[in-house]
């Protein structure tokens, strides 16, 4: 299993719940976790055959932003 943890714009659990859709279906229900208590609201995914620019896709597809952490 590859993880990936990518910094978000997902600030809350309203924001949780809008990006939920996107990443079950991209990723499943139990391979991704959003750390909205993290200043840098660190999105985690545990996924075998997948990139960055798939977990970003899918972060931009429910209208929010993913990128690498500095």
């Amino acid at each position: 299993m590859k993880t990936i943890q990518l910094k978000t714009n997902i600030n809350c659990s309203g924001c949780v719940e809008k990006v939920t859709p996107s990443l079950n279906k991209a990723f499943g229900e139990a391979n991704w976790k959003v750390d909205t208590a993290d200043p840098k609201k660190i999105l985690t995914v545990t996924a075998g055959n997948t990139d960055e620019k798939d977990v970003i896709n899918a972060v931009e597809r429910a209208g929010y932003k993913a990128g690498q952490l500095n």
